[in-house]
């Protein structure tokens, strides 16, 4: 197990997953930063110049599930791991990766309120913080927290240490945790090993607006579709994957619109995506569709241009030569989201 202690700076986090330690019999502290001093150390400075924080760094998102797994390898655990988290795509990619290898995650928010963070923050650095840059930079901090704290909130079990010495917020947290507080239920889809074939399916709105669906487990939104599983016919693969996920029975397998080739790009092992027609979604079907919690968060219709902000590009490239596709009324061949032949 590992216990995500996230927060916005001056929400006593480290402070609190020490005096945590002691309180969990077998436990080990897990502090992310170490991986980013690392690829600090190891990357060429013109990659480093183009990101703000390590947290950015795909690298840094997937060492940090390996290095917990193999952490979990060699101790009993749990990891206690005081790190923040204020995007959500990192979260979903970090936390789905841990629960691919089946690692449960319980996820704590330590709050205050922002006079506090802002004064502990200042203490702690001493004269240092006591330029216009540090305040303006810690202000930028205190924003994007603020932005990112619905979601937090209700994703994980909120501690608010405002009042609380770290000590005491180290022993609110174990008693949460004997609870069940704090977990984070992802669906445990498996890491590939090989190349994968996945089918998705497109569903429409009245003004032909597509549905995509927000996966806990991976950044980015996404069509309802998944990995088509030995022996499967991929457009059946796709009637499953939708009646799984919505809660949707299609009345006959859909009409395929693209084949794309994805290329191996590591950690990733590519593969065959396809796209298919799944029709027309009534309204009236539409409110009644039943989404598995540990799977997917919400669903939305949008249009070519409103997906193009939601769909990571490989996805949204696959997408539009979809709809020409569907215009067309013939599929389309790809490779790499360009058409071949």
């Amino acid at each position: 197990m590992l216990v995500w202690l996230n927060g916005a700076r001056g929400a006593a986090k480290s402070a609190t997953a020490r005096e945590l330690l002691s309180l969990l019999p077998g436990s080990t502290l897990y502090d992310p930063r170490l991986v980013g001093s690392g690829l600090r150390g190891m990357l060429p400075p013109h990659r480093l110049a183009r990101v703000a924080d390590c947290r950015e760094l795909p690298a840094w998102r997937r060492l940090v599930v390996d290095t917990a797994a193999a952490l979990l390898s060699e101790v009993s655990g749990p990891l206690v791991t005081p790190m923040t988290l204020l995007r959500q795509e990192h979260r979903d990619e970090i936390f789905g990766g841990l629960a691919a290898r089946r690692v449960p995650v319980r996820h704590f928010l330590l709050d205050a309120d922002e006079a506090i963070l802002r004064a502990r923050v200042m203490a702690r650095a001493g004269v240092r913080a006591d330029t216009a840059a540090a305040d303006a930079a810690l202000g930028r901090h205190l924003d994007a927290y603020r932005q990112a704290r619905a979601w937090l909130a209700g994703d994980a079990h909120t501690v608010d240490t405002g009042a609380l010495t770290p000590r005491q917020a180290a022993e609110h947290i174990a008693t949460a945790l004997d609870a069940g507080a704090g977990a984070c239920a992802i669906v445990q889809t498996p890491e590939p090993t090989a190349e994968t074939v996945a089918a998705g399916v497109l569903l429409f709105d009245e003004q032909d607006r597509v549905l995509l669906v927000d996966p806990t487990y991976k950044p980015g939104w996404e069509f309802p579709g998944g990995v088509v599983e030995r022996g499967e016919a991929p457009a059946r693969a796709g009637v499953r994957e939708v009646a799984e996920e919505l809660g949707l029975r299609l009345p006959e397998p859909p009409r395929l619109l693209v084949v794309d080739w994805e290329p191996p790009k590591p950690p990733g092992f590519g593969g065959l995506r396809l796209l298919f027609d799944g029709g027309l979604l009534a309204e009236k079907a539409a409110r009644e569709l039943l989404l598995p919690s540990a799977e997917l968060r919400g669903w939305r219709f949008a249009g070519e241009r409103e997906a193009a902000g939601l769909l990571p590009p490989a996805r949204l490239a696959r997408l539009r030569w979809a709809l020409r596709a569907r215009e067309r009324g013939r599929p389309l061949n790809l490779e790499a989201g360009v058409p071949v032949g």
